[in-house]
C-alpha cells in the first residue's frame, strides 16, 4: 500500500452520488445478458489487466475512463482506436447498460466495465503504472460552494490517479463548469509527477468527440475546458 492509498483510505473522496435513474427496456436488456460477458467484478485485489483483455499492455495500451455516463462517448472512441483497450467505471445501472447496448451495436471486444465505486477500483484493483492515459470527462460539477469538497478532482485523488500512469501516460479531465476548470488545472499542476501539454487549457483532441449536449452548449455560447497532463518520464 503506498502513503497516498492510505491517505484516501482515512479520507475517502467518492467518485460518486447514488441517485434513482430511469433505465429503459432496452438498456436493461443489455445489462441482464451482457455485464456477465463484459462486466468485472469488482474485489479488492489487484486486475490483470492482459488477462481481462486477452492482450498485453505491449500490444493494446490501457485506458481508463471514470464516471462513463451514458456510454456513447466511451464507445466511440473505443470503436475509432480498436487498437487500445478502454476499461470504464460507472456506478449507475442506466449508463451502464447504456454502454452494453452500444457494445452490442457496435460489435466492441476492447471495452470491460467495473460497476463500482472509481476511487476503491483505483485504489484496490488498478495496477501502479499501468494505464497509458485516463479520461474524466464531464464529472459532477458540484456547483454550490459547500459541495465543492464532493467534486472529484482534488489532490489526494489526483496522486492515486497519477501513481496509476505509465510513464508519459495522460489524464485528461473536461468540464463545462469555469470554475471547476480552474480548479481542475491548479490540482494538477500542484501534482509534481505530472506536466501540463500546454500553457494552460488545451485544445479539445480529436480522440474525445464532442457530444450533442456539447455541441448544443457551445451553440448557446457555453464554453468547455479540457485539461491534459502527462505523467514525467
Amino acid at each position: 500500500m503506498t502513503d497516498t492509498d492510505s491517505e484516501v483510505r482515512r479520507e475517502p473522496v467518492r467518485s460518486f452520488v447514488l441517485r434513482q435513474g430511469r433505465i429503459t427496456a432496452a438498456q436493461q436488456r443489455h445489462y441482464d445478458s451482457d455485464l456477465a460477458l463484459w462486466g468485472i467484478p469488482y474485489r479488492n485485489a489487484p486486475l490483470d489487466l492482459a488477462a481481462a483483455f486477452g492482450r498485453s499492455a505491449e500490444v493494446a495500451p490501457k485506458f481508463l475512463e471514470i464516471g462513463f455516463g451514458m456510454g456513447e462517448t466511451t464507445a466511440r472512441i473505443a470503436e475509432a482506436h480498436p487498437q487500445h483497450d478502454y476499461l470504464g467505471i460507472e456506478v449507475h445501472t442506466p449508463g451502464v447498460g447504456g454502454l452494453l447496448k452500444e457494445i452490442a451495436e457496435r460489435q466492441l471486444g476492447n471495452v470491460r466495465i467495473i460497476q463500482h465505486d472509481a476511487v476503491e477500483v483505483l485504489r484496490d484493483m488498478i495496477p501502479l503504472a499501468s494505464l497509458a492515459g485516463i479520461h474524466i470527462f464531464f464529472p459532477d460539477p458540484w456547483p454550490k460552494k459547500r459541495h465543492h469538497k464532493r467534486r472529484l478532482i482534488q489532490p489526494p485523488l489526483v496522486r492515486l490517479l497519477t501513481e496509476r500512469l505509465a510513464a508519459d501516460g495522460y489524464l485528461h479531465c473536461a468540464t463545462d463548469w469555469q470554475e471547476y476548470a480552474q480548479q481542475m488545472l491548479e490540482v494538477l499542476s500542484a501534482e509534481p509527477f505530472l506536466n501540463n501539454t500546454s500553457s494552460g487549457f488545451a485544445e479539445r483532441p480529436a480522440y474525445r468527440p464532442q457530444t450533442k449536449f456539447e455541441a448544443r452548449g457551445l451553440r448557446l455560447g457555453h464554453g468547455v475546458w479540457d485539461v491534459i497532463f502527462h505523467k514525467r518520464s
